[in-house]
Parts: C-alpha cells; structure tokens; sequence
C-alpha cells in the first residue's frame, strides 16, 4: 500500500453519540479532520470534532445536500436513525460510506439482517416473526409460544422492547414497540424467548483484503435490551468460539464492507445463537480502551481506512460498567469522581451529554485487573460511587 496523507483526510459522523466521541478522539490521533452531526445541539462527538452541525437526518434531501457540501472522503454512520436513500444515492455518485450503503441498509431494520442471517445465510437465529398489524398479533404469538419478546423492527440500545408474558400484555408492549421507533418504520419483530446461559460480543474486523480478524469474545449483561456492563476476556468453550466465527464470516463476506463489526451472540448449553450484529464500534466494547493493544474504535479506523492491523493483543483482563441517570436534568453535574478514582487501575468516562433522563447512559467506568472477576467487581463499585445531579436546573 502506497502511503497516504491522512491529516488530508475528511470524516463526516453521522450521529454522534459516545461511541462517536471516542471514534473522533482516535480519528484525531491520526490526523483526520472530523466533522460530528446530530439532531442536538453540543452532542459528545460534537464536543471534540473539528466541526459541527444539527441537522434532520431522516430528511432525505437534507442529509445529501448537507453531505455533497461538507464533500467528506468518508461518511461514517453511527446511528441507525438516519436516511438510507440518501446513503445509497451519494455511494452511487462516488461517495465513500463505511462499511457501504447495503451493509447500513440491512443492519438498520432487524428484518433485513434477520433475513439475512436466517433465511439466506442459514445461520441459527431464536424463532421470529414480522407483525404489522396488532389484529394479527395474537395468533402469532400463540406460534411462538410464551414467554416472547417483542421489539421494533428498528430502534436504538434496546428501547421499545418488552418481555411478553401472556397474551394480556400484548397490547402494552405493541404500544412500546411503536412508540419508540424509529424512523418511518412502525413493524415490529415478533422473537422466541430464549432462556440462555449467557450472551457475548465478537468484535470483527472486516478488512480491505477480505480478511476477517476478531477480538476475544466480550461477555456483557443487558438489562431491558440495553447493555450494563461487559468484560474480557470471557471465559468460553473454545468451540463454541469457533462457531461464532464461522457464522460472523459468512455474515461479513456476504455485507463485504471494510470496518469493525460488533456481533452479538447467545450461548444455551453448547449451542451458539446469532442475535444481532451492528456494523460500527459496539457499547460492550468500550472495555477495549483498557482491555486491548487496539481498541474497537482505532480498529474501526484503520479497517476503512486500510491501514495495517497487526495481532490484536489483550493486555490484562478488564471489566465496564455504565454510569445511569435516576432522574432527568439540564445540565447535569457528577459527584463522586473522588471516591470512584481510588480503586486502583480504574477510569471514569462521563460523556458530557447535556440533558440526562432516567435511565440514560451518562458515562462508563472502566477497570483493569490481572483477574476479570476483580475488575468487574472494581467497575461496579465506582460506577455506584458516581451521583448525577444539577446545581442549575431540574426537570
């Protein structure tokens, strides 16, 4: 590979959320300019990016023209939120969209990579369904069996999505699903309630080349469908780790997009079910920033990028452990950093988002240590000594 100038090289990030922050950081590292978008205003991303902007990205016409005029030599998506058409329509110009259109396409609706995965790839997914209408959701959910899950078909860190006992919840979690999705999609995936052991993240790197390379499995617990904390390395069957990496193959030489994939699997007994898979750096894999030689978001950089990737190496066993609001305040501020930067080999990230709301993610605190089971332990324990509150106003 011919060397190249990146500090000529323009990144647009379409959404930018805390995952983008760390994406921009690294991007800069490497001499990137880098201009952040959202639908709000002093976003995290926003807040260490060269550039800003607020725009309505589900406006076809508004995400392209803003695009064809800031001319990015690459336009990186972090959000599933945004106009498909208008991604599909630069690419056909010339526009680089990393991993590509069809890849963003097919893993913004969990129908699409549904499909994909199950029907096309034959790969062993839980048993669903597609429901559009709610008249029709009663016999499909008597085919499933109960206990269901019930999500919409596109949505963002698990909302909208409901634990389905008996037919009299039906009504309630249709009315979730719907209320809390995205985009002009109003379906919603009917889903087999799987009781698993335990479920785990695959980072994939898809380069270039074609070459698949993966980071040790992350094991993560999620609560509502949003992730609470995750770990690394995770202690697995090695054979089961096999299979996960034949399936995520097949998945990624079908997508054939350059970049880092975060792919979610269940485990029940010696059986690996695929879940979901996202084509950007994944929440779970913020552990990576202490955990790694390479963290998910320079990985993900450099995948696109086509710069080289040598061995991915862990350097100590390391844990994570989100920071949730309880209440909803402007401004918020954080007490505690005190308190929770005593344990040793620990980290706090608070993301800077200006509003909180309850339950909404407001930081991470990452902890190393030579055994896994101490660094969770260490994560969990400063994650409760950090308070949110505001000294300016509260809702």
């Amino acid at each position: 590979m011919k060397d190249s100038i990146f500090s000529k090289k323009r990144i647009l990030l379409l959404g930018s959320g805390e995952l983008g922050k760390e994406l921009v950081i690294e991007s800069k590292r490497l001499g990137l300019e880098v201009i952040a978008i959202d639908r709000y205003e002093k976003a995290p991303a926003m807040q260490v990016a060269d550039y800003s902007c607020v725009i309505d990205m589900g406006d076809k016409n508004i995400l392209k023209n803003t695009i064809k005029e800031l001319n990015p030599d690459f336009v990186v998506p972090e959000i599933e939120a945004l106009s498909i058409e208008a991604l599909k329509e630069l690419e056909d110009e010339g526009f680089k969209i990393v991993p590509n259109a069809r890849t963003v396409e097919i893993t913004m609706n969990r129908d699409k990579i549904r499909d994909l995965a199950s029907r096309d790839l034959k790969i062993k997914t839980a048993k669903f369904d597609y429901i559009y209408k709610f008249d029709d959701l009663g016999k499909k959910a008597d085919e499933i069996g109960f206990p269901l899950l019930l999500k919409p078909l596109m949505s963002s860190s698990g909302k909208g999505q409901s634990l389905v006992e008996t037919k009299n919840d039906l009504l309630h979690a249709w009315s979730q699903a719907q209320a809390n999705s995205r985009g002009n999609v109003k379906g919603v995936i009917i889903e087999e309630f799987i009781n698993f052991d335990f479920e785990f993240t695959l980072l994939s790197v898809r380069k270039e080349c074609g070459e698949n390379i993966f980071c040790l499995p992350i094991g993560h617990l999620q609560s509502n469908g949003d992730y609470q904390c995750s770990w690394q390395p995770l202690d697995i069957n090695e054979s089961l780790i096999i299979e996960a990496k034949k399936m995520t193959t097949r998945i990624l030489n079908n997508l054939n997009g350059a970049g880092l994939y975060g792919v979610e699997f269940f485990v029940k007994e010696n059986e690996v079910i695929f879940s979901e898979l996202s084509p950007r750096p994944h929440d779970t894999g913020m552990v990576t920033l202490v955990s790694q030689n390479i963290n998910e978001f320079e990985l993900h950089l450099r995948a696109f990028l086509n710069l080289p990737i040598p061995h991915i190496n862990l350097i100590e066993p390391s844990a994570s452990r989100v920071i949730l609001s309880d209440q909803e305040y402007l401004n918020p501020t954080y007490e505690g950093l005190n308190e929770a930067l005593d344990f040793k080999n620990t980290k706090v990230l608070i993301f800077g988002k200006p509003v909180s709301r309850k339950g909404r993610r407001m930081g991470v605190v990452l902890a190393s240590n030579k055994e896994v089971n101490l660094a969770r332990e260490n994560a969990d324990k400063a994650a409760r000594k950090i308070k949110i509150s505001s000294k300016i106003n509260k809702y």
